[in-house]
C-alpha cells in the first residue's frame, strides 16, 4: 500500500513540474514523458511513447550523429548533458529553444539502460534577446551602411567610396552641406580603414577660439601659457596609430593651417611652449560645408593645405538631391523615437509623406530628425498627419492675432497646447522646443510671455 501511495506521489510531482521530462530507453526509444513536455512538444503522450526521440528533431542530436556517435545524444557517450541550448520540432513544424539537462539510468549491476532528459522553455528569453538586440541597433544607428542610410544612387557611389578610401593611408575630404553626415562618413572610414584597431579622435575647429584650438590639436607643455598647470596631451598625440577627423576644416586659423601642414609633411608636431618635435602617425579626415576653392581666392585658406587635405574628396548630397531616399529615412527615424518614447504612433500617411517629398530641406538630414521628433510631440497615436508637421514644412504659417492685447484676452488654446507639449517633450529645454515647433528661440520666449507659460525645467502652465 505504502509503495503504492509513493508511486503516485512520484506521479503527481513529474506531472506538475514545469519543464519538460522524457525518459528513453538505451535505444533512444520514448518510455515516458511528463504533461509538461506533451505541452512543450505539441504531441501527446500517446504519439510519443514508443517512438524514437528522433521524432523530437533535436538540432544538438543531429550534431552527436555528424560527429559518428551511434546513439541519438551525446548522452550515452558522455553519460550527461549540463545545460545545453538546443532547439526542438514542436507538432506544428515551428522549432523551440530549450536548455537540455540528461543523465544516464543505471541498474543494479552499474548497467546503462537509459536515460532521463528534462527540457526548460527558453522561447521567451530568446524574444527577449532578439527585442534587446533590435532595439540596440535601432538606438545605435547600426541601419545602413555603417549607419548611413541611403538607397538611392548618389548614395550607393558614396558608400562605395567610403570603401576604397578606406584602404588607403591618403588625407581624405569629406564636403556636404550641414546635417548630412559627414561625421558618419568619417567613422565609416575608421571602422572599415587600415587603423580601425587605432584610436579615433574628433576634433571641431569652428568650436574653439585659436589660442585654445593650438593647444587642444597639439598640446602644451606646464607653464606654457597663464593656467597651464600640467602638460597636456593633443589630440593629434592621442589620435597615434590611427585616424583625427578635423570637422569644419573651413573655419581653421591660418596660423593653425602652417601648422597643420607640417604636420602632413614631416609627421611630427610640437606642443605649445616647447620646440622638441614629437613624431607621430596619424591620418587625416577633414569635413567641410564651405566652398574651400572660394575661401582659397578669398586668402583664407592656403593652398597648399588645401591640394595636401583632398587628396580623396567624398562629395555627399543634400537631402533635396536624393528624394527617393526620404521614406527610408522617416521609416528609420520613427521606428527609433518610437522606442525611445513608447507612443503608439504606426508610422506617416501618405499624405505627410507628399509634403516631405516637396520640401526643400535646408537643414538635412539632420532637420528631417527634428520634423520626426516635432511630429511625435502633436500626435498621440496612428498616423502622423499632415497637420502634425511644422509650419515651415507645410507652408502654412500660423495666424497671427495683430494686437497683443487681443492674443492675452483671447489666446489660441491650439498653440497653448502645443508649446507645452513641445516643452514637457524637450524637459524644459526652450532651444530645443524652439526647435521642435520651427521657431526662434527669441519667438518661443515672446509666446511664453503672451501665455503666461511658466519654465523652470517643470513647465507650469
Amino acid at each position: 500500500m505504502f509503495e503504492e501511495e509513493y508511486s503516485q506521489y512520484w506521479k503527481t510531482i513529474v506531472d506538475t513540474m514545469a519543464d519538460g521530462l522524457m525518459v528513453v530507453d538505451s535505444e533512444g526509444v520514448i518510455v515516458s514523458v511528463n504533461r509538461a513536455m506533451e505541452e512543450l512538444s505539441g504531441y501527446s503522450k500517446e504519439e510519443l511513447v514508443g517512438k524514437a526521440c528522433d521524432i523530437l528533431d533535436c538540432d544538438a542530436c543531429f550534431k552527436s550523429r555528424a560527429e559518428g556517435h551511434d546513439k541519438y545524444c551525446s548522452l550515452f557517450k558522455d553519460l550527461k548533458v549540463t545545460r545545453r541550448k538546443c532547439t526542438l520540432r514542436k507538432k506544428d513544424g515551428t522549432r523551440l529553444h530549450l536548455f537540455k539537462n540528461a543523465s544516464v539510468l543505471r541498474d543494479s549491476s552499474d548497467r546503462v539502460i537509459g536515460g532521463v532528459e528534462t527540457w526548460t522553455d527558453l522561447s521567451e528569453v530568446v524574444a527577449r534577446e532578439q527585442v534587446i538586440s533590435r532595439l540596440r541597433k535601432e538606438l545605435s544607428g547600426e541601419d545602413g551602411f555603417h549607419g548611413i542610410l541611403g538607397k538611392s544612387p548618389a548614395m550607393e557611389q558614396v558608400f562605395e567610396l567610403i570603401s576604397s578610401a578606406a584602404q588607403s593611408e591618403a588625407p581624405v575630404i569629406i564636403y556636404g552641406d550641414s546635417g548630412t553626415g559627414k561625421e558618419l562618413v568619417a567613422s565609416a572610414i575608421h571602422k572599415l580603414g587600415i587603423r580601425q584597431k587605432g584610436p579615433f579622435i574628433k576634433v571641431n575647429c569652428a568650436a574653439l577660439s585659436e589660442s585654445l584650438l593650438e593647444s587642444e590639436l597639439f598640446g602644451h607643455v606646464k607653464g606654457a601659457f597663464t593656467g597651464a598647470d600640467r602638460t597636456r596631451l593633443g589630440r593629434f598625440e592621442a589620435a597615434n596609430g590611427g585616424d583625427i577627423f578635423l570637422d569644419e576644416i573651413g573655419d581653421l586659423p591660418l596660423s593653425t593651417q602652417v601648422k597643420l601642414l607640417r604636420v602632413l609633411q614631416e609627421k611630427e608636431i610640437e606642443k605649445v611652449g616647447d620646440h622638441r618635435p614629437i613624431s607621430i602617425d596619424v591620418r587625416i579626415l577633414a569635413a567641410t560645408n564651405k566652398d574651400l576653392s572660394r575661401l582659397m581666392e578669398e586668402g583664407s585658406f592656403r593652398e597648399d593645405l588645401y591640394y595636401r587635405i583632398g587628396v580623396i574628396p567624398i562629395n555627399l548630397p543634400p537631402v533635396r538631391e536624393r528624394q527617393e531616399d526620404i521614406p527610408l529615412l522617416v521609416e528609420t527615424f520613427i521606428n527609433r523615437i518610437r522606442l525611445k518614447t513608447d507612443k503608439p504612433i504606426s508610422g506617416m500617411s501618405k499624405e505627410a509623406l507628399d509634403v516631405l517629398l516637396r520640401y526643400d530641406w535646408p537643414g538635412n538630414v539632420r532637420e528631417l530628425i527634428n520634423v520626426i521628433e516635432y511630429a511625435f510631440v502633436l500626435c498621440h497615436d496612428g498616423e502622423i498627419m499632415p497637420n502634425h508637421l511644422p509650419a515651415r514644412v507645410t507652408g502654412k504659417q500660423p495666424s497671427v492675432t495683430p494686437r497683443r492685447r487681443a492674443l492675452k484676452k483671447q489666446p489660441d488654446d491650439d498653440e497653448r497646447k502645443r508649446i507645452l507639449e513641445a516643452l514637457a517633450a524637450a524637459g524644459g529645454n526652450q532651444s530645443k522646443a524652439a526647435k521642435m515647433l520651427g521657431i526662434s528661440r527669441v519667438t518661443l520666449w515672446k509666446r511664453l510671455k503672451t501665455y503666461d507659460i511658466q519654465v523652470d525645467r517643470k513647465v507650469r502652465g
